[in-house]
């Protein structure tokens, strides 16, 4: 049934794909996003946004969010700051954004509440993923070295410092919270679930996995990897790598994570329950950068493994989306190897301000790059 839909962040990346899909099935829509230049440097307004009611405004303000809520039947909570290198050293930044606002969202829904909030939460949370040892037992809590070097090795070792392999991480998995915006992720997860139930409210929090595809931010250097790659490559420059490129990740295709959404928004299962969203398969970091000169076509260009590490990376995570399957019917269409050419070509039309390097530099001198 159609009815208004406040989506928090909607001018952004995964905001715009989302609203245009909820148009399209007839819902109206608000929109409450700040505009910060972070994301938005450089970009033409989407005219997807001149079709909706448009506020804006920062989450933080509850004079903004009382009015913003006001005859709304569900939300979408998007609005956060991204970034998990960034978050390391910007922690009030994110705490009051991510934190903060979540909670101006919620006293503002206790007097208008609606019947659905469908938070973004992250992949993040996990720390590392879910990892097998050689014995065949699942191990929740790997540990990297705190010394993470090519010579003394970049996995995580069992409790005995046997060798183990990662396996695709389910919701149940004990959260292991290693950067700053894993921790703001992890909160705005639990006030949604905590909250939205004490008030006759239904919550659903989808952990998203690596989102990538045509919008992203070009010009933000803590955006998704694909897009910080496409961004160096459209500027001539090699794409950097940290460690030595064999971390393995799930990306999922925006088009998958909307459709997510908005089956979140209605599926009666999702009620209460944390769903991982991603592709259900991983690639390494370095295959990532080699795919995505070769769309490009620039092959020149491969990856530049630096060898280094950033406090609060991890490893290995990708998803076990058997839940999402479950509760939503879910199942993801697009192909990280099929999508690539539509991304690349994209990306040929943009204008970018390469900024890993500004971003890189910040990080270096703070310590947090090893």
């Amino acid at each position: 049934m159609a009815g208004l839909v406040l989506v928090t962040g909607g001018a952004g990346f995964i905001g715009r794909h989302v609203v245009r899909a909820l148009l399209e099935r007839g819902d109206a829509v608000r929109v409450v996003d700040s505009l910060i230049d972070q994301v938005h440097h450089g970009s033409p307004p989407d005219p997807i946004l001149d079709e909706v009611d448009f506020i804006h405004g920062d989450v933080r303000d509850a004079s903004l969010m009382a009015r913003a809520v006001r005859s709304v039947d569900k939300v979408v909570h998007l609005a956060a700051e991204v970034g998990v290198g960034q978050s390391m050293y910007a922690i009030d930044r994110y705490v009051s954004v991510n934190d903060h606002g979540s909670a101006v969202l919620f006293q503002a829904l206790i007097g208008n509440p609606v019947e659905r909030v469908v938070v973004a939460s992250s992949m993040s949370i996990y720390g590392e993923g879910l990892y097998r040892d050689a014995k065949g037992a699942l191990i929740e809590d790997a540990v990297r070295p705190a010394q993470r070097r090519a010579r003394t090795g970049w996995d995580p070792a069992g409790p005995d410092g046997g060798r183990l392999t990662p396996v695709a991480t389910p919701e149940w998995k004990r959260p292991e919270l290693a950067s700053v915006y894993a921790i703001t992720k992890y909160v705005q997860e639990r006030l949604t679930l905590t909250v939205a139930p004490a008030y006759g409210m239904e919550g659903v929090a989808l952990r998203l996995f690596n989102v990538y595809g045509p919008g992203q931010a070009l010009s933000n250097p803590y955006t998704g990897v694909l897009a910080i790659f496409a961004s160096r490559l459209l500027n001539g420059e090699r794409p950097l790598v940290f460690e030595d490129g064999e971390q393995r990740r799930d990306f999922v295709h925006v088009e998958d994570v909307t459709r997510a959404f908005l089956l979140a928004l209605e599926r009666r299962e999702a009620a209460g329950r944390v769903l991982n969203i991603g592709s259900g398969h991983h690639v390494s970091i370095s295959e990532v950068g080699e795919a995505v000169a070769a769309a490009m076509r620039k092959p020149h260009l491969m990856p530049e493994i630096t060898g280094q590490a950033r406090v609060g990376d991890i490893r290995h995570c990708f998803a076990d989306i058997a839940a999402a399957r479950a509760a939503l019917g879910y199942e993801p269409r697009r192909c990280f190897d099929d999508s690539l050419e539509e991304l690349s070509d994209w990306v040929r039309q943009q204008r970018a301000v390469d900024r890993v390097a500004e971003a890189r530099r910040e990080l270096v001198e703070r310590g947090l790059v090893t």
